[in-house]
């Protein structure tokens, strides 16, 4: 019974969502044997303001490049 976990930015929509639910449970099924309803996926929307790589918020606006 895997339960899949996705984090990803706040922002998709309910039909890309449902897409993405059927895809990562296809690929369950078809990579671990597991039946499709025993695959769990649990979506955690997360704000831009509540996620860091680098030390940097993904919310602050990028460094600007000089040319």
């Amino acid at each position: 019974m895997p339960t899949i976990r996705v984090e990803m930015f706040e922002g998709r929509t309910v039909e890309q969502k449902r897409a993405f639910a059927e895809a990562l449970t296809e690929a369950a099924v078809r990579t671990i044997g597991a039946s499709p309803d025993s695959v769990d996926v649990i979506f955690f929307d997360i704000q831009k303001q509540d996620w860091a790589t680098g030390g940097k918020l993904w919310s602050d606006p990028a460094p600007s490049k000089a040319g």
